[in-house]
């Protein structure tokens, strides 16, 4: 059986990418900081008839990251399918939000710490068993502004940017290897009550674009637009 790890998991996105490969046959393996609300989250999969365990982790210690991939690889046999879409939905210390003149180190390296450079341990976790065995696929999501970025976010985008070129050029490098990377960039806000002017989406109506660029394999990225 074939399994997914979703790094980042929470009641939102990460559920629902679980719930849309898990009714397909995938084990599911959760990852994010918080063992009780993993626990939780697979606790409901189950009763769905999908099985699925969480494994805690911090994308910013990446020594924890490596080691839960590890450990659901142990638990499962396999990670056919990496996941990659940590969200800060609290405050967290060195997070803020910058202009691009006013982008400074100090506040764009917990950007690049928490997206790219937790992004790229998480495939290095993974990825020499999916050459192995001459298949896999690597999914990274950022928002819509590492497409088309927006002043408020400049230190944002700026990481989210770094993340998406990266991933593209794994995709080119792993090209003849089996293995697939792509980039999702979800250009709306997720919910409702989102800011005027900005479409909105459920994360029901976004997940099926994960499984599609799984199954077909033939681009590296892909913009959801509301």
């Amino acid at each position: 059986m074939s399994t997914i790890a979703i790094v980042g998991a929470g009641p939102g996105m990460g559920l629902a990418i679980a719930r849309t490969f898990g009714s397909r046959g995938f084990n599911v393996a959760l990852i994010a900081r918080t063992k009780d609300k993993l626990d939780a989250l697979a606790e409901q999969l189950a009763g769905e008839g999908i099985m699925a365990e969480g494994f805690a982790a911090d994308v910013l210690d990446r020594f924890s990251l490596t080691a839960a991939l590890d450990a659901a690889k142990e638990r499962f046999g396999t990670i056919d399918v990496l996941e990659y879409s940590p969200a800060p939905h609290s405050p967290v210390p060195g997070f803020t939000m910058a202009v691009p003149s006013e982008v400074t180190v100090e506040n764009l390296q917990p950007q690049i710490e928490y997206t790219l450079y937790g992004a790229v341990a998480a495939a290095r976790a993974v990825l020499p068993a999916m050459r192995a065995a001459g298949a896999g696929t690597l999914l990274f999501t950022t928002g819509g502004g590492s497409v088309d970025p927006l002043p408020m976010l400049g230190n944002v985008n700026a990481a989210a940017g770094a993340l998406r070129n990266w991933v593209i050029n794994l995709n080119k490098e792993l090209s003849d290897s089996g293995v697939h990377a792509a980039h999702v960039a979800i250009n709306a806000w997720i919910g409702e009550g989102g800011p005027d002017g900005i479409s909105t989406a459920t994360p029901q109506e976004i997940a099926p674009l994960y499984w599609e660029l799984h199954e077909a394999r033939n681009r590296a990225e892909a913009v959801f637009h509301g």
